[in-house]
C-alpha cells in the first residue's frame, strides 16, 4: 500500500469513482462542489475548486480601466 493512503474507491465501467467520506470531510466537499485533478509523476491530486463568481468578476473588471490602453495590450499580449 502507498504511504498516506486514507481510503480507496473502485472505478466503474463509466470511469466514475466515489470520493470516500473521509476525503469529502477533509476537503469540506458537499454535493454540487467542483473538484480539480492534477497529475504529476504518476500521481493524481484531488482538490476542491472554489466557485467562480462570474457576475462579480465581470462588474469588477469594469473598474480596472487603468490597464485598458493599446500600450498595455501590446506590452502584455504574450502573457
Amino acid at each position: 500500500m502507498a504511504r498516506n493512503l486514507i481510503s480507496m474507491s473502485t472505478v466503474t465501467e463509466k470511469g466514475q469513482a466515489t470520493i470516500p467520506v473521509e476525503i469529502r470531510h477533509r476537503l469540506k466537499l458537499i454535493a454540487g462542489d467542483k473538484v480539480g485533478f492534477e497529475v504529476s509523476e504518476g500521481k493524481v491530486f484531488l482538490r476542491r475548486v472554489e466557485p467562480f463568481d462570474y457576475l462579480y468578476h465581470q462588474s469588477l473588471s469594469k473598474t480596472l480601466s487603468e490597464w485598458d490602453s493599446l500600450e498595455d495590450e501590446e506590452a502584455y499580449r504574450d502573457l
